[in-house]
């Protein structure tokens, strides 16, 4: 997507719900800019054709101008000179609305003002099949923009839990079970997805009473989905203390189960600092090479200063060389 902000290029993603999409643009917006006020949200199937500019007629009633909506970057406005218009949902806008977006990414103007010129307009939706209440995106607003199909990266997901606090147990459970992460079946009632996860999932753990636990997750997920990450989570809390792993990382028992070294490893990445970092490698370099990696990773992603010990510049200079470049 930074390639398509620096051509100034249109793009519409489309996608299955729950994957992502919007938080993936706020992602752009914020790695590509430094003033917060360069992302622009707009929800496209709420908004009317009002909410983008009202007729306005001189003080002798012989001509209407527009008075346009504050949320548009045009010329002569304060907001800065380069961003990104996200037109969020645009197959569920009725047409009028598409005509405008169609408008606002061919010509760059509302009713007449143009846009500063660092703008960028992005879309993003649902497909029909989805059955979210998409509609056809009129042929000519499709034929103005790049369509991509969005999908979900295990890796890309995992990296954003760990940077917006989502449980670390569900960042291992999802690098157990990748094919959880995002399982969305129209003719489901409920789905997996990522949207699901961090904010049905994550936020009860440990909030809700253990004994609603299991019915709080399934009406987030779904039964199929809800029944493995019950099962995983009696794993990860039935795990040693990491603190006592710790204290013997040479000769404490190393896991057969894969359940329980994807558990440990998210455990241990969770623990890891700068002071305890040289006991962490000790121990899960006992492990099968990918669930070491698993673990540093995971620990500089939540505490970059982890880079800065000895025990984390010796792995990058042997093991971690080609994962690191």
């Amino acid at each position: 997507m930074l390639a398509f902000v620096k051509l100034r290029r249109p793009c519409l993603v489309e996608g299955p719900p729950g994957g992502g999409k919007t938080q993936a643009f706020k992602a752009v917006a914020k790695e590509a800019f430094a003033d917060p006020r360069s992302f622009i949200f707009c929800h496209a199937p709420t908004m009317h054709p009002e909410d983008w500019a009202m007729p306005s007629p001189n003080a002798d009633r012989t001509k209407i101008n527009f008075l346009i909506n504050s949320r548009f970057p045009v010329v002569g406005s304060d907001y800065p000179e380069e961003g990104i218009i996200l037109i969020d949902e645009a197959p569920q806008a009725e047409n009028a609305i598409q005509k405008s977006v169609a408008n606002l990414t061919q010509e760059r103007e509302v009713y007449g003002q143009k846009l500063k010129e660092g703008w960028t307009i992005f879309m993003t939706g649902n497909r029909a099949q989805d059955r979210a209440g998409a509609n056809r995106i009129l042929s000519h607003l499709r034929n103005r923009v790049t369509t991509i199909e969005f999908e979900t990266h295990l890796d890309d997901w995992c990296n954003w839990a760990l940077d917006n606090n989502i449980r670390t147990e569900l960042v291992a459970l999802m690098r157990f079970k990748p094919n959880l992460l995002h399982d969305f079946d129209p003719n489901r009632d409920l789905n997996p997805t990522p949207r699901a996860w961090a904010e049905g999932v994550s936020p009860i753990l440990d909030i809700v009473p253990r004994e609603a636990e299991l019915e709080c997750i399934r009406g987030a997920v779904g039964e199929g989905a809800a029944a493995e990450c019950s099962a995983f989570l009696k794993i990860y809390r039935s795990l040693p203390d990491p603190d006592v792993v710790l204290m013997n990382p040479d000769h404490h028992e190393i896991p057969t189960e894969a359940s329980v070294r994807f558990a440990l490893s998210g455990a241990l990445a969770q623990r890891a600092s700068v002071g305890n970092f040289d006991a962490v490698m000790r121990y899960m370099s006992r492990m099968p090479a990918e669930f070491c990696t698993l673990t540093v990773l995971d620990s500089i992603r939540r505490d970059p200063s982890i880079q800065n010990s000895k025990a984390f510049i010796r792995w990058a200079s042997t093991d971690g060389a080609k994962i690191l470049i």
